[in-house]
């Protein structure tokens, strides 16, 4: 098949774009409004952008009546964010904070989940989830688009604490990702899980280029000495 979004139609029942684009990694982010009141929310457009220094982004649209998140208005607001792992045992706690609130409901109230306090931001963290990102807030692009939702906002901010829960640290010193079994998002209603994985390892004997698949600060500047 082919389509134009915008001029020419998909003609299927449900619109594909989002499903091309898969799977997503879930920005279950948590924030403070001016007032100090709590929220928390998922964006299926998240994203790590570099390692070094660490630096992680979130896209969220338009609420359906055309006015920006709370998250991105917190965020801008406040200078901080939090980023909570989205996993398999949380998925009810994820849904249940992606429903469309009225500004200042708190979230973790709603959907029972405990917080956390955060070391270096005043968000706070979800109980429960086995990796959290406290974040400075950076910049935000926004980028026009259809009302009332089409308009996103990019929200930048970078990693000044990480939190990594010791049960889903591996005898390696590596992340057990089968234990933790973070969700992610598809298209349509669909999630998938983390059940499985596989390893390929880069061609060549660059150290510097693995440094920077592995995202290690200390060995890529060690492999450019």
């Amino acid at each position: 098949m082919y389509y134009e979004p915008g001029n020419i139609p998909h003609g299927l029942p449900h619109d594909p774009f989002k499903s091309c684009v898969i799977p997503r990694p879930i920005g279950w982010i948590s924030t403070v409004d001016a007032d100090g009141r709590d929220n928390l929310a998922p964006f299926s457009q998240f994203q790590n952008v570099t390692f070094d220094p660490p630096i992680v982004m979130f896209s969220a649209n338009q609420d359906t009546t055309g006015r920006r998140k709370d998250s991105v208005r917190n965020a801008e607001q406040t200078g901080e964010f939090v980023w909570n792992m989205a996993t398999w045992a949380l998925r009810e706690a994820v849904n249940v904070t992606a429903e469309e609130l009225p500004h200042g409901v708190d979230e973790f109230e709603r959907a029972g989940l405990r917080k956390l306090p955060s070391r270096k931001v005043r968000p706070a963290r979800v109980a429960g989830s086995p990796i959290q990102f406290e974040c400075l807030y950076l910049n935000t692009l926004r980028f026009p688009g259809t009302p009332p939702m089409g308009s996103a906002d990019v929200v930048f901010g970078r990693v000044v604490a990480i939190h990594i829960d010791d049960e889903v640290i591996d005898a390696k010193g590596m992340i057990d990702v089968l234990k933790i079994q973070p969700i992610a998002r598809m298209g349509y209603f669909d999630y998938t899980c983390v059940d499985n994985k596989f390893q390929m390892v880069i061609p060549g004997n660059s150290r510097a280029l693995l440094a920077g698949l592995e995202g290690s600060p200390d060995k890529a500047r060690a492999a450019g000495e």
